[in-house]
């Protein structure tokens, strides 16, 4: 099991939810983060992978990239009593002009199907809506994702449009679908 360090940011806000610490991501997640983005079952529809703990060094630089631009923000995912570490969650691509970014997630795969990022989004939504005053969050899902399409509906996300063909993976293009939820606040 992997142990998550709490440690508290001056930067972005720490959350806890009935079952969960969300707190920034650190360097010292690292192997964790490799774990995570190496497992053929996690990046089966992930953005992203890498093949040693050296290339994962880039994803932790993308993070830490995110917060210094204030162009988005990843949480890891802790379990509140134990503190091991689950996946992560954040937003990337903040358009402060357009109040709008994109959701991402994942976890690892002993904890699927367990409501975490269901749980997780509360806090996500209230900050991006209620706190950085966003007006839309989007979600671009490979189209073969089903438990993502699934999730992403229980969180009253809609869906806006079909990007078929949009990208390439292994050679072979892939569709998005694209997803948004808005803050009704601003309505």
């Amino acid at each position: 099991m992997q142990m998550c360090k709490y440690i508290s940011s001056n930067i972005f806000p720490d959350f806890v939810t009935n079952r969960f610490v969300l707190r920034q991501l650190k360097n010292s997640d690292l192997e964790y983060v490799f774990k995570g983005l190496s497992d053929p079952k996690v990046i089966k529809y992930y953005g992203v992978s890498f093949s040693s703990l050296e290339a994962a060094k880039e994803q932790m630089k993308w993070y830490s990239n995110l917060e210094k631009t204030k162009t988005g923000i990843w949480w890891a995912i802790c379990e509140k009593k134990s503190g091991f570490f689950n996946g992560a969650i954040g937003l990337n691509d903040i358009d402060q002009l357009q109040k709008s970014a994109e959701i991402g997630f994942w976890l690892l795969p002993e904890y699927w199907g367990k409501g975490i990022i269901k749980e997780c989004m509360t806090e996500i939504d209230s900050y991006s809506f209620q706190i950085i005053k966003l007006k839309k969050i989007n979600a671009f899902i490979e189209s073969e994702n089903k438990k993502c399409l699934s999730l992403v509906k229980k969180l009253n996300f809609i869906h806006e449009k079909t990007l078929n063909n949009y990208e390439f993976k292994k050679g072979k293009p892939i569709s998005l679908y694209h997803y948004s939820k808005i803050n009704i606040r601003l309505l």
